[in-house]
This record gives C-alpha cells, sequence and structure tokens, in this order.
C-alpha cells in the first residue's frame, strides 16, 4: 500500500505519483540501469589487469603484473576523474537523462573494442569507457538525490538500496566474466559479456523515462539534438586526451592533483562568494571528507590489481586446479565484494534509522573513520595469514582473504552510500552535479594512488641486478603499511569527528 505520507515526497519532489515498496518507482528503475552498467564495468575489470599483464607485457617478465598495474591505476583513476566534467555538462548543458544515454552508447562501444588484441586499440577501447563513464556515473547518482526532498528520512536507505542495484551487478559479473567465461574460453572474452551488459543498461534507461517523470531532462531552451551531438563530438575528443594520458602516467597524476585543487578553490570560492556562512562552512566540510574519501578507496582499490595477483599467486584454489584457477578462477574473490553488500546494506539500511531513533546513530565522519579502520584491518588479516598460515606450497588459504573482503566491504557500507548522499546535502542545488563530479575526482586520485601501490606490491624486485617476481613477503611488506596509514587517518578523523560536525550545521 502507498504510504501517502511518502507520496506528498514524491509529489514536492516532481515525480509521478506512486511509491514501491516506500520508495519512489523511479529508485528502482535508475537501480537496475546501473546494476548493468556495474555489470559492464567490474566483468572487465575482475580481468583487466591480469589480462594486461599476460597478454600485452609478459615480454618484461618480473615486470609486467608492476605495468599492468599503472595501467590500471590510470585507468581507474580517469574513470572517475571524468565524473567532473559529466556533472558540469549534466548541470548546465544536457541534462541528466540524455548525458546517461549518451555515456551509455560510448561505453558500450569502447567494451566491444577491447576485443581487438592489439595494445594500441586496447588503449582506444579504454579510453572510450573512460569519456562515456563521465557522462553517466555521478549523473545517475545525482538522480537518485533528486527523488527526495532534503528532508526525507528515507534518503540514506534510498541511496543504501540503489547501492545494492550497483552490487547485485558487481557480483554476477566476475562469476561471468572471469570464473567462466575467461576460464573456459580466454579472458578477453569477458569484455565481450560487459559490452552485452551495457546495451541492456541503455535499454532499460528507455524503459526508465515514464517513472522519471520531469526528473533528469533538459530545462526547455536546451532540448534539442544538436547539444546532444555536440557533447558526443567532445567525448570523442576527450577519449583522444584520455588515450595520450594513459600512456603518461606521472604527468596524470600531476593534472589529477591539480584538477583537485582547483576544485576545492571552486568550492571554497563558491561558498565566499554565496555570502552564505553556512554554506561555506559545509564545503569545508564536504572537503575533508572527501580527503578520508580519497584514503578509503586508495587502499580499498587493491581488489582489482594487487590483490588480484595475490589472489592468482599465493592463494589457495577455492575451486577447481591451480591451472583453471590462475586462468581466470582467481576472479571469483571479485565477487566477494558485491555478495557481502547484498548480504549487510539491507542491515545497514535498517541500522541506520533504528540508531538514529535511540540516539546513537555514528555522524557521517564517525562513520567515514569506521569505514578506514576496517579496511585496515583487512590488510591485517593478510599479513597474519602470511606469517602464520602458510602451507608447504608457500600458498594462503584462501578463506584469510575472503575475510579481508568482508571487513573492507563493512568498511564500505560505513563510508560510500553515506557519502554519496552527504554530496548531495551538502552542496548546494545548483551545484549538486559538480559536487558529485569532485566526489569522484577524490576516487579518481585515490585510483591513481592505489595503482602506485599496487605496482610495488606486486611488481618484481632487483637481486643482484636479475629482475624476479613479486615474493609474498613483498605483499606482507606493503599490506603492514596500508594498515597503520588506514589506522591513522580513522583515529585522525574520529578525533575531529565534532569539528566536522559543527561545519555540516545539522546535516545528517
Amino acid at each position: 500500500m502507498t504510504n501517502q505520507t511518502n507520496g506528498a515526497n514524491s509529489l514536492q519532489a516532481g515525480l509521478p505519483a506512486g511509491d514501491f515498496m516506500g520508495h519512489p518507482k523511479a529508485l528502482w528503475q535508475l537501480s537496475n540501469i546501473e546494476m548493468w552498467e556495474r555489470f559492464a564495468y567490474y566483468g572487465m575489470r575482475a580481468v583487466l589487469a591480469v589480462y594486461v599483464a599476460t597478454t600485452f607485457f609478459s615480454h618484461m617478465g618480473a615486470g609486467a603484473n608492476a605495468e599492468a598495474s599503472l595501467v590500471y591505476g590510470g585507468y581507474t583513476a580517469l574513470v572517475y576523474a571524468t565524473g567532473i566534467a559529466g556533472g558540469y555538462i549534466a548541470d548546465r548543458v544536457l541534462g541528466y537523462q540524455r548525458s546517461i544515454l549518451l555515456g551509455a552508447i560510448i561505453m558500450a562501444a569502447g567494451l566491444f573494442v577491447l576485443l581487438i588484441e592489439d595494445l594500441n586499440w586496447f588503449l582506444v577501447g579504454l579510453s572510450l569507457i573512460v569519456a562515456g563513464n563521465g557522462l553517466f556515473k555521478p549523473n545517475i547518482s545525482t538522480m537518485i538525490g533528486k527523488l527526495y526532498t532534503p528532508e526525507d528520512i528515507r534518503r540514506d536507505s534510498g541511496f543504501t538500496i540503489f547501492y545494492m542495484g550497483i552490487n547485485l551487478g558487481a557480483l554476477i559479473a566476475p562469476l561471468i566474466t572471469a570464473a567462466w567465461i575467461g576460464a573456459t574460453w580466454g579472458l578477453k572474452w569477458g569484455f565481450f559479456a560487459a559490452g552485452i551488459g551495457m546495451i541492456l543498461s541503455t535499454l532499460f534507461l528507455e524503459v526508465a523515462k515514464k517513472s522519471l517523470g520531469h526528473i533528469g531532462l533538459p530545462e526547455t531552451d536546451k532540448e534539442g539534438w544538436g547539444r546532444f551531438f555536440a557533447v558526443g563530438a567532445g567525448a570523442f575528443g576527450l577519449a583522444g586526451v584520455v588515450y595520450f594520458l594513459l600512456s603518461e602516467s606521472t604527468l596524470l597524476g600531476y593534472l589529477l592533483g591539480a584538477i583537485m585543487l582547483g576544485l576545492i578553490v571552486y568550492f571554497v570560492s563558491a561558498g565566499i562568494l554565496s555570502k552564505n556562512k553556512v554554506q561555506l562552512h559545509r564545503y569545508i566540510a564536504m572537503i575533508i571528507l572527501f580527503i578520508a574519501n580519497a584514503c578509503f578507496w586508495a587502499l580499498f582499490e587493491q581488489a582489482g590489481s594487487s590483490l588480484n595477483f595475490f589472489a592468482r599467486e599465493f592463494v589457495t584454489p577455492m575451486y577447481g586446479s591451480m591451472t583453471s584457477w590462475q586462468n581466470g578462477g582467481f576472479g571469483i574473490f571479485q565477487s566477494l565484494n558485491p555478495l557481502y553488500i547484498l548480504l549487510l546494506a539491507p542491515i545497514f539500511a535498517t541500522l541506520w534509522p533504528k540508531l538514529d531513533k535511540r540516539g546513537i546513530n555514528p555522524s557521517i565522519p564517525r562513520k567515514f573513520a569506521l569505514g578506514l579502520i576496517q579496511v585496515a584491518a583487512g590488510f591485517y588479516i593478510l599479513v597474519f595469514a602470511i606469517a602464520n598460515m602458510q602451507n608447504a606450497a608457500g600458498l594462503v588459504p584462501w578463506i584469510f582473504l575472503a575475510l579481508c573482503y568482508f571487513l573492507h566491504t563493512s568498511g564500505e557500507l560505513c563510508l560510500s552510500p553515506i557519502g554519496l548522499s552527504m554530496v548531495t546535502k551538502l552542496a548546494a542545488e545548483k551545484e549538486v552535479g559538480l559536487a558529485m563530479g569532485g566526489w569522484f575526482l577524490s576516487i579518481a586520485m585515490a585510483q591513481y594512488v592505489a595503482g602506485l601501490i599496487a605496482a610495488i606490491a606486486s611488481g618484481g624486485t632487483a637481486v643482484h641486478g636479475v629482475a624476479t617476481a613479486a615474493t609474498i613477503d613483498q605483499y606482507s611488506g606493503v599490506y603492514m603499511q596500508l594498515f597503520w596509514i588506514g589506522l591513522a587517518f580513522g583515529i585522525v578523523y574520529l578525533v575531529l569527528a565534532p569539528v566536522i560536525n559543527k561545519l555540516m550545521h545539522g546535516v545528517k
């Protein structure tokens, strides 16, 4: 039965009347669209680093993993960095619905280009995915925020449900693209399956238009399709820039830092120029939380790179032979994080409102701190297992890596869906898209750093001038450092939580 109060909130947000399971119908439609886009992204991500190492850099011997990790880090960084431009385009030029549609089409094209076994063409495919993702990813998250009024208590739960849709796609993707298709027919065919997922995402967007109403449509003076094709041409131009940056890792790092600094200056200036002290303080709080977000993801995003190599080389098979495991079976670990989210997200979605009613709901900064501490603890489990639980072959039981992913996931649920909701609350209405792009830019910085960390953890070392593959002790040393970094940041944010809460002026 439709809740009358919830229905009213939907009407206030400009949606057609009628909810489903206590939330706007459009929430479920957008979650389905995002699920298939995430299937495409995580499906190709599950095999990306290993495929690049074995297909394009195998001639480098011990250095293949490190070089592949840098490509992986550069690609994932750019995937998130382009969100800043995509948010601006949706806000000011194209509207959210058409930005998402265009991004989906370009991403699908890029995924199919990855099937070409040539490094230059492979980088072209990655570049198209990056350009399309910038138009897609930040804008669908922003539309979720527009489904609720700012004071609607369902907002955080809605983002958590949306997060479940993301992770349903992420759960089934590695099982299909890596553990099944990759292990049976070759890793590159996982990219083909990912491309099919992106096509489905595009089709479901058309189905969702009725439920969305006018949410995400362009302003009346910006409805012409000329803008659509102009932005499309610009996206292909951006893909050319991305292609260049994928080959210039150091330059990419400087560029991301410069953009992030420019964004910080923009938000502080916007707060000052607004002559609204509350808005200025909220932007400062948002920037401080962006830093925590970047730290968390720099640690967490070892999942697709160094943890993938670690699973392939130093973890006992969860199933099958060691040969099938190394040919793609290791990708099953990429499904653990979304599996845990699907199991835990309903608990967290109901937990926060219950704690709020009792007056003991942790504030947003404290939830961020809890996330950082848990991601740090996950790495300590691996350090412990390497030191104490290796078998005669020098392999660590797979259960310890599974436990690591469990702690990383519980930390993620304390930070990521809460952060998405936080951005839509702290930013001024006219700058929500840009702020969401900033949130993803902080993740882009983290992805770049994660690639550098992974290159150190999984790359070969020189012994008496001879290159050797990364040892299990090399992984242990890097993961111990990550433990201390995550723990230190978590403690700092616990201490600073009261100050950050004051800057947020009542936003919870």
